[in-house]
């Protein structure tokens, strides 16, 4: 019987959606037959997510961010430091009793507080042949921050030392990390630029029967406003609710709000009252992005990595309302897309009743050089990444 090739990913999840979305997509798209891939998260939603065969996971005790620097246990009540050891020590056995013939780590290059080392050191030493790849996406956050945090944690010594590969997960003409961020050439030349990663498209059908559902044949079109994750949304959810509150006569639009798991119980519930004044639909948790977001005549995000990949992927047009705490990583983002039509956005700053529903009618009314630009745009990441799995294959056979 032919032995598996055996893929372990790693998806620290301290917050949000994005990192286990993003693990999943480039998991079910690494599926071929004798292969076994093996997720290790801190997500409390992955049970959430069907899982296609070949594909499982171990869930590591969660974490949440209080500051940058501080993690707090998400359920379990015990010291931070203890669950920090006991997510360190899961890691290490699993890398040690799986031996993976690659390790793909996602967004951090230490783990989060530095626990995957261990792992990464032990694969150095006594697995050599495994391949460590670091997967980033395109932006992280302003250059002059992550230079400081990267020089800071060590983060550049780890990337020569302990990573064959780096796949960034964007486009260098769009933005350019290795100058951005002062990559050392010994690094640079170890990263592959692989292009978006692309989602689940539905196909036309089924975006007709969720559009269908959710306007009825009247004959407006459908706005679905999502924050990702919601941890930190409300304050764009609730400028849009305002604009529609403050409405007199009616919009040629229906609107759908996912508030997101992760948005605090008390804030959603807020959103959920007032969106049910206004006799909207609202979920905290939507299993079907893909169709609800292809079925969408213009979706507003706050354009975390995942959200976008998703709207670029159905090929809808796009308002991004950016945070800029804790990071400005969603702000760079808007405008390096933004300048390419891509997507337009507004800074949250900026926006107001009035700003915002001129901004919607605009982009409603007038959406065609946002579909010609996204119509010449190709998600690539997927087949870049098993270009470099096939490499890693044939180098081994």
């Amino acid at each position: 019987m032919k032995s598996s090739y055996k893929i372990l990913m790693y998806s620290h999840d301290t917050y949000g959606l994005g990192h286990i979305r993003r693990t999943m997509a480039i998991a079910s798209h690494l599926r071929a037959p004798h292969t076994t891939i093996l997720i290790l998260t801190g997500s409390p939603l992955v049970g959430r997510f069907a899982l296609p065969d070949q594909i499982d996971f171990i869930r590591i005790p969660g974490m949440i961010k209080k500051t940058n620097e501080e993690y707090l246990p998400l359920s379990i009540k015990i010291n931070p430091q203890h669950a920090l050891d006991i997510r360190k020590n899961i890691i290490k056995t699993t890398a040690k009793t799986f031996q993976p013939n690659l390790f793909i780590v996602d967004k951090e290059p230490l783990g989060l507080k530095k626990e995957i080392l261990p792992a990464l050191r032990w694969l150095r030493r006594s697995l050599p042949s495994t391949r460590t790849i670091l997967g980033l996406r395109d932006i992280m956050d302003e250059a002059s921050i992550i230079r400081k945090d990267w020089e800071e944690k060590g983060v550049y010594q780890v990337m020569d030392e302990l990573y064959n590969e780096i796949w960034v997960y964007g486009i260098r003409e769009f933005y350019d990390p290795i100058q951005e961020y002062s990559i050392p050439e010994s690094i640079s030349r170890k990263m592959t630029f692989t292009g978006y990663i692309a989602r689940k498209s539905p196909g036309r059908a089924a975006a007709s029967r969720i559009k269908e559902k959710y306007v009825h044949k009247d004959g407006k079109k459908l706005v679905v406003v999502t924050p990702g994750g919601g941890g930190d949304g409300y304050a764009m959810m609730d400028r849009f609710l305002s604009m529609l509150e403050s409405e007199t006569r009616p919009l040629p639009f229906k609107s759908v709000l996912i508030t997101g798991p992760f948005m605090p119980r008390k804030k959603s519930d807020e959103i959920i009252m007032r969106a049910k004044k206004l006799g909207l639909r609202t979920w905290r948790f939507y299993r079907g992005m893909e169709e609800i977001l292809a079925a969408a005549d213009l979706v507003v995000s706050m354009g975390g990595y995942n959200t976008v990949c998703e709207v670029l992927t159905q090929r809808t047009v796009s308002l991004i309302i950016p945070r800029e705490i804790p990071r400005k990583e969603q702000l760079i983002r808007a405008e390096v897309l933004g300048g390419r039509n891509m997507v337009d956005y507004i800074p949250l700053n900026s926006v107001s009743p009035q700003v915002l529903r001129d901004k919607l009618l605009d982009l409603l009314e007038s959406p065609e050089p946002y579909r010609g630009a996204m119509s010449q745009f190709q998600l690539t990441g997927l087949d870049v990444i098993s270009q470099r799995l096939q490499a890693f294959r044939n180098r081994e056979s």
